[in-house]
C-alpha cells in the first residue's frame, strides 16, 4: 500500500480518515478475485468472528465456515463444551444448513422460541427423523402459544435428495415457488435444509475446510491458569486455530503463555494479542505467535480509550504492525473498529490477512443470544464487551465473594447494548454478502486479484471529516 502523492501522515489515522483511489485494472470481474488468506487459518474470505460471548457460538461457527470465514469460540466457555462445539461444527454439512426440528406434539410457543435461532425462518416437523411437515411464523399467526404443531403445520412437503447440486436445488425451489425445503437421504431421513439463497451462496463461496474436508473453527484461551493443559485439550479436540487473548497483549504474562503453548509444538496457527505497535509484533512473534491481533480500544463495546487513554487509531495501528509482521514472516488480524464493508477493505489494504468482527454480527439470528423485541416491534439482540462488568461477573462466577467483588470494580466495556437485526436481512450470511461484495469491488478498483496483491497495489489518501461525510448516502426526501 502507498499513500496518494506520497503524502506522509502527520497523525495516526482511523478508517474514517482514509479513502482509496482507483488504479489501472486488468481484473475484469469481481468473481475473478481470490480472497483466500495465507495465514494458515484456511479461510477463503478474510473474516474472523470475534471471540465474544454475545457473538460467537456453534451456530455462528458453522454458518460462517460454510461461507469461508472462521469463528473463534470465547475463552470463558468450559473446555468440555468447547470440545463438543468443535465436534458438532465439524460434523455439519458443507452445503445444507442444520435444521430446526420439532415434533407434532410440540407447542407454538416452543416453536416461536426456536425459529429465530436460524435465518432460514422455519422448523421441520419430524417423526422418527423423517420430515412430516414444515412450520413457519406465517403458520402460527394468530395461534395460541399452547396450540400444537400438528394442527398448524403445512404437510405439503417438497423434499430435496441429498445428492442434489446447489444449482439443481435452486431450480427446483424456484419452479415450485418455495424458499426452503428439507433435504433427505435415500432412506427418507432428514439430513438438513436448503433455501434458495443458500443454494445460490453455495455457488459463490468456498467453505473453509480442514484436511479432512470438515468445517473449520477456532478457539480462544486466556493467559492465566493451566494454559498448556487447556491448549493441548482444545488442539486434540480438533481446533483449527488457537487464539491466546487478552486486552493488553504486550505483557510478560502473554509472552510466557505463548512460550508454553509453542512448547506443545502445535500443528495449527497460534494467534495472540492485542497489540498496536511494531515492537509488540516483534515480541509476540519472537515468543511464538504466527498471527498477531491488532487493536486496542476500537471495538463498539469497548471503553478502554475513554477509561484509560490507552489505544491507537486502528488504520495506523494495522498498517505499522502489518509492515513489521511482513518482515518477520508472520501475519496480523485487524481486530475491531469495523462499521462498514469499506473498513474491511481498508484493513486489508493496510496489510491485515484477516479482519475480526464482533458486535456487528451480534445482531444476527446466528449469534448466541435470544431475539428480543422493542416497544415498536423491532428485533434486536443484546451485546456486551468482554471487559465489561457483565463479562467479568460471568467469568468469575466461581470466584470467592470478596475477590469476585474486587474484580467487578474494574471494567472497560459496555455491559448492555441493543444490536438491531436489519429488517428482512437478519442472518449473518446477509452481512457477509454485503461485506464480501464490497471487498471484491474494492479489489477490482485497485486492480488486484488477491489479498497480497491488494495490499501492494492499494493507493490510499487522507481525508477530512467532510470528505468522509460526502461519501455517505443521503436521503432524497
Amino acid at each position: 500500500m502507498k499513500f496518494l502523492n506520497d503524502t506522509k501522515p502527520t497523525t495516526d489515522l482511523t478508517y474514517n480518515d482514509v479513502f482509496m483511489v482507483p488504479s489501472p485494472s486488468s481484473v475484469g470481474s469481481r468473481m475473478g478475485v481470490d480472497l483466500r488468506t495465507a495465514d494458515g487459518t484456511g479461510t477463503t474470505i478474510p473474516l474472523v468472528i470475534a471471540n465474544m460471548t454475545a457473538v460467537s457460538g456453534r451456530r455462528m461457527a458453522e454458518t460462517v465456515a460454510r461461507r469461508g470465514g472462521i469463528a473463534i469460540i470465547p475463552q470463558d466457555v468450559p473446555t468440555d463444551i468447547v470440545a463438543e462445539t468443535i465436534r458438532r461444527v465439524k460434523s455439519s454439512h458443507l452445503v445444507f444448513d442444520t435444521p430446526i426440528t420439532v415434533k407434532p406434539h410440540h407447542t407454538a410457543g416452543y416453536v416461536r422460541h426456536l425459529i429465530p435461532k436460524r435465518a432460514h425462518g422455519a422448523a421441520i416437523v419430524v417423526e422418527d427423523d423423517r420430515p412430516v411437515g414444515i412450520i413457519t411464523p406465517k403458520d402460527m399467526r394468530g395461534a395460541d402459544n399452547f396450540d400444537q404443531v400438528q394442527d398448524l403445520m403445512s404437510t405439503e412437503l417438497l423434499t430435496l435428495n441429498h445428492s442434489v447440486t446447489p444449482r439443481e436445488a435452486f431450480d427446483i425451489l424456484y419452479e415450485h415457488s418455495r424458499k426452503i425445503a428439507p433435504v433427505v437421504d435415500e432412506a427418507g431421513l432428514l439430513v438438513g435444509v436448503l433455501t434458495r439463497s443458500a443454494a445460490l451462496r453455495a455457488s459463490l463461496y468456498t467453505p473453509a475446510t480442514d484436511q479432512a474436508g470438515c468445517l473449520r473453527i477456532g478457539v480462544a484461551i486466556g493467559i492465566n491458569g493451566d494454559i498448556a493443559g487447556r491448549a493441548e485439550s482444545l488442539i486434540q479436540a480438533g481446533a483449527d486455530v488457537l487464539v491466546i487473548d487478552t486486552a493488553h497483549g504486550h505483557q510478560d504474562t502473554m509472552i510466557e503463555a505463548l512460550k508454553k503453548v509453542r512448547s506443545l509444538n502445535p500443528s495449527i496457527p497460534i494467534a495472540a494479542g492485542n497489540v498496536v505497535t511494531a515492537q509488540g509484533v516483534r515480541d509476540l512473534a519472537e515468543a511464538g505467535a504466527d498471527i498477531i491481533k491488532v487493536g486496542v480500544g476500537p471495538g463498539a463495546m469497548c471503553t478502554t480509550r475513554m477509561q484509560t487513554g490507552v489505544g491507537r487509531p486502528q488504520f495506523s495501528a494495522v498498517l505499522e504492525c502489518a509492515q513489521e509482521a511482513r518482515k518477520l514472516g508472520v501475519h496480523v488480524w485487524a481486530d475491531g473498529g469495523i462499521k462498514d464493508p469499506r473498513d474491511v477493505a481498508l484493513a486489508l489494504a493496510a496489510g491485515a490477512s484477516n479482519v475480526m468482527i464482533g458486535s456487528w454480527f451480534a445482531g444476527t439470528h446466528e449469534s448466541p443470544g435470544d431475539v428480543l423485541q422493542d416497544s415498536e416491534g423491532c428485533l434486536y439482540k443484546e451485546s456486551f464487551g468482554m471487559a465489561s462488568r457483565r463479562a467479568v461477573i460471568n467469568r468469575n462466577s466461581k470466584t470467592e465473594a470478596f475477590e469476585k467483588a474486587r474484580r467487578e470494580m474494574f471494567e472497560e466495556g459496555i455491559s448492555t447494548a441493543r444490536i438491531y437485526l436489519p429488517e428482512g436481512r437478519g442472518g449473518v450470511e446477509d452481512q457477509i454478502d454485503s461485506i464480501i461484495s464490497g471487498v471484491r469491488s474494492a479489489f477490482t478498483y485497485a486492480g488486484a486479484s488477491s489479498i497480497e496483491e491488494f495490499s501492494e497495489r492499494a493507493v490510499v489518501g487522507i481525508q477530512s471529516a467532510a470528505g468522509y461525510a460526502e461519501g455517505q448516502a443521503r436521503s432524497t426526501r
